[in-house]
């Protein structure tokens, strides 16, 4: 389904970039062309978001052990890039017009195919996000990010040149001011998929998702769960790879180990979707944290139950076994 999606974005942004320089060809606005400077990127970003998509989908093979779906963050990157230029360029062009306005013309008719064009952007952008999320890519998120950033940008073009023709065009700088506000726009959206494109590289923690699978196991946990320490999630295309220890009874057998990590995996999936991946280290438990054990008639038992931790974003993250601190260990 992403490449299907992406395929559309990239085959409608050559459309739009058709229509928004017809536009400028016809007005010579230099807020349409900024416009139609955007469109460019949005071409670009979108056969290299496609090539991406289909890259990422490809199984994991020797060379790339955990699949290819990394290739996602550089082609954002690379979009949020082209995004940043982009702008800079609409401020040079936008300052050269504010110093030698030209003479605009057939603005009701530019103004038509940039509201259509406008239009189009914001159904397919609010489409590709819902697309990205429900499949967790970055690629279509961030290309339907741009779509729609594109629509309100075209927005205030739109804003623009009606005032222009409002006022019969005798404030012709108005026409630069407009594409300077609309280049600022350009530049942090460029910024925000630039740094979303760093955080995926970097592999920098997601809180959010951190948070709801601690949520979700804190709340189906059974007693032989012990402890659950070292929690790592990282995310590659749309499959989301977990790393964890988890403490068990030292007395269960491997066949009892093997059964709850798939018990930990199957409860995970029922709010993730299938493309996760476990990774599990299972520990023993220790007599220092019988205090924290809730696993009834353990013959094994040490010392009584006191209250088990409850899991979060702080002490789960930690590579160390709880309970020793509290044991005075």
């Amino acid at each position: 389904m992403p490449v299907k999606v992406q395929r559309y974005i990239a085959i409608l942004s050559v459309i739009l970039f058709a229509a928004k320089m017809l536009a400028w060809w016809l007005t010579h606005s230099v807020t349409i062309l900024t416009d139609a400077l955007e469109s460019i990127v949005n071409m670009v970003a979108g056969f290299l978001g496609l090539y991406s998509v289909i890259l990422s989908a490809r199984p994991r093979d020797t060379n790339h052990p955990y699949g290819h779906g990394k290739v996602e963050f550089i082609s954002a990157g690379v979009e949020g890039t082209l995004i940043v230029i982009a702008g800079c360029v609409i401020i040079l062009e936008a300052a050269s017009h504010l110093m030698h306005p030209a003479t605009l013309s057939h603005l009701n008719t530019g103004l038509i195919i940039v509201s259509a064009a406008g239009l189009v952007n914001y159904l397919a952008g609010s489409w590709a996000m819902r697309q990205g999320k429900a499949h967790h890519s970055l690629v279509l998120e961030s290309a339907g990010a741009h779509l729609v950033t594109d629509a309100y940008s075209t927005l205030a073009v739109i804003i623009g040149v009606s005032v222009l023709m409002l006022t019969g065009n005798k404030w012709p700088w108005l026409d630069s001011v407009v594409a300077l506000f609309f280049a600022a726009i350009t530049i942090r959206t460029g910024y925000l998929v630039l740094r979303r494109s760093v955080s995926g590289m970097m592999d920098e923690m997601d809180l959010n998702t951190l948070k709801a699978i601690i949520d979700l196991l804190q709340k189906n946990r059974p007693p032989q769960w012990v402890d659950l320490h070292n929690l790592r999630v990282i995310r590659y295309g749309s499959l989301m790879h977990i790393d964890a220890h988890l403490t068990l009874p030292y007395y269960q057998q491997v066949a009892d180990a093997d059964r709850e990590i798939h018990a930990m995996e199957d409860l995970i999936k029922t709010q993730f979707g299938d493309a996760v991946e476990l990774f599990i280290h299972i520990d023993g438990c220790m007599p220092y944290q019988c205090h924290l054990c809730a696993m009834p008639d353990c013959k094994k038992r040490k010392s009584p139950l006191q209250s088990q931790i409850q899991w979060n974003t702080t002490n789960v993250w930690e590579d160390v076994k709880h309970g020793r601190i509290a044991a005075g260990e």
